[in-house]
């Protein structure tokens, strides 16, 4: 089982050799949803050896076009390597209009469904759910409408222990409740435990996507303990200023929205290109939040390894 974000794009709305727009890809147990998707971004995924078939959930946050500009060429080229199962876009609903647009442009008639959910301007809901996930949008304060999203992975059965149940003769058509933590009553009338028969199985990891937006301290609750924050820090603290100005935060904000949220780890991205050594950032962000990382093109965070 896996639980691994890789980040394929760090900075803001201009990018640089070294830096590309926004995108990352989440493995959950192998489910691959795409969240933004900058310029570029089928790119990355071939750089990083990432198969982008697999792909089929993609969450654009907002219609700044750094966040969904690579998203047309993708589909294209999904198109054009023979793709045939579904793909679903969450996005707000201006953007089905344009994409629908630049196929039409191009008399292009997909070899696959493409399905298009809206994202409610106003509401958070959940987004996506299945036996082993839940993904809603949370609503960020920017220049234009804008969510963030919520991944939950949900917690797995208790891992059975095979000598307990052979030594107590419990028949399989009960294992499915055991599992789910259960006690057994043996021949004898004994209560037997359920943790004396199972083992907690793999945790349940949670991610926070929180791209653009200004400090707002609506999302803590929402947010609260997760196992990593992603949260932009498009400036240094010295220029609040201008990042209030334009719909972003600083290092020292997003810092602290880790910190009274008791998230475990932050992740600060979505860089301005004046910022040639992102150190000065990190520096800045772990002052107030100590387990704070850098998002970096093509870094790789595997949730079982992360410092909590």
């Amino acid at each position: 089982m896996s639980f691994q974000l890789t980040i394929l794009g760090c900075n803001s709305a201009v990018p640089t050799l070294e830096r590309h727009p926004t995108a990352q890809l989440l493995n959950a147990n192998e489910r691959f949803f795409l969240i933004d998707c900058g310029e570029g971004t089928q790119v990355r995924l071939k750089e990083y050896k990432l198969n982008f078939q697999r792909i089929n959930h993609i969450f654009i946050s907002h219609l700044h076009g750094d966040h969904y500009f690579g998203l047309i060429g993708l589909i294209s080229s999904m198109h054009l390597l023979g793709r045939n199962k579904d793909l679903h876009i969450y996005a707000h609903q201006e953007l089905k209009a344009i994409i629908d647009l630049q196929l039409l442009a191009s008399n292009t008639e997909l070899n696959y469904p493409l399905f298009f959910h809206p994202i409610a301007e106003a509401d958070e809901q959940v987004l996506y759910e299945d036996e082993k996930i839940s993904i809603s949008n949370v609503i960020l304060n920017h220049t234009i409408k804008c969510s963030g999203f919520i991944f939950k992975e949900k917690k797995s059965k208790r891992k059975i222990i095979n000598e307990k149940i052979e030594q107590y003769k419990i028949p399989f058509d009960k294992y499915n409740g055991i599992k789910e933590g259960a006690d057994w009553i043996a021949d004898s009338g004994e209560i037997i435990k359920n943790n004396e028969m199972t083992v907690e199985n793999s945790l349940a990891h949670s991610y926070a996507f929180c791209t653009d937006t200004i400090y707002s301290e609506a999302l803590i609750k929402k947010i609260k303990e997760v196992d990593l924050l992603y949260h932009e820090a498009t400036f240094k603290k010295d220029l609040a200023g201008r990042a209030k100005a334009t719909g972003h935060s600083t290092t020292y904000e997003a810092a602290t929205i880790a910190k009274k949220s008791a998230v475990k780890n932050l992740l600060i991205g979505h860089f301005s290109q004046r910022y040639k050594n992102l150190d000065e950032l990190l520096i800045e962000a772990k002052a107030t939040f100590k387990n704070t990382y850098l998002a970096k093109s093509g870094l790789v965070v595997d949730f079982d390894e992360l410092y909590s």
